[in-house]
């Protein structure tokens, strides 16, 4: 937020801000952490069921599946007061690119301590590449949905400013 030169916010972000109680943006943090859980959790599951099908094995660990959504909401919790939504980021630049990083760096290291893949090494390295590959694409997903949100928002905009216009008129 811009500060004025007093150093106090402007005034339109102390509206913006007031529009919201403290419940409401808490309660919009946490809906968009159980989002993200239930995605990562379910692009996980699928790498998972990959590996297992590949190796011969039909069946899936209950405990891994439980690992993996526990571990998919403590990452969350982590992407959002951390690093604040690096994949929901206008950009991808230093904090972003630690976020990424670290929580990668976090899947891969758990998925080889509770042995997900058979601690296999070649396993685990596709894994961090499809976790780093799976948070790029979900980047790219918000700033796209942004950007039409805005496109649409513009238009909106337009709309009703031609409607104020054609009400003032005699």
């Amino acid at each position: 937020m811009e500060k004025e030169p007093n150093g106090s916010r402007n005034r339109a972000d102390q509206k913006d801000r007031k529009k919201l109680s403290l419940w409401e943006r808490y309660l919009t943090q946490e809906i968009g952490i159980e989002f993200k859980a239930c995605l990562y959790f379910f692009a996980i599951l699928f790498y998972y069921c990959v590996q297992r099908l590949v190796s011969g094995d039909v069946t899936a660990e209950i405990l891994h599946m439980t690992e993996m959504i526990l571990l998919c909401y403590a990452i969350g919790y982590l992407q959002v007061y951390a690093f604040r939504n690096f994949d929901e980021a206008e950009r991808l630049q230093g904090r972003e690119l630690a976020g990424m990083l670290v929580c990668t760096a976090i899947y891969t290291g758990l998925s080889f301590a509770f042995s997900w893949f058979d601690r296999s090494i070649g396993w685990t390295i596709g894994f961090a590449a499809y976790v780093l590959f799976l948070y790029l694409c979900v980047f790219l997903i918000y700033l796209t949905k942004r950007r039409i949100d805005d496109k649409k928002l513009n238009e909106d905009l337009k709309l009703f400013q031609a409607r104020s216009e054609k009400e003032k008129e005699p």
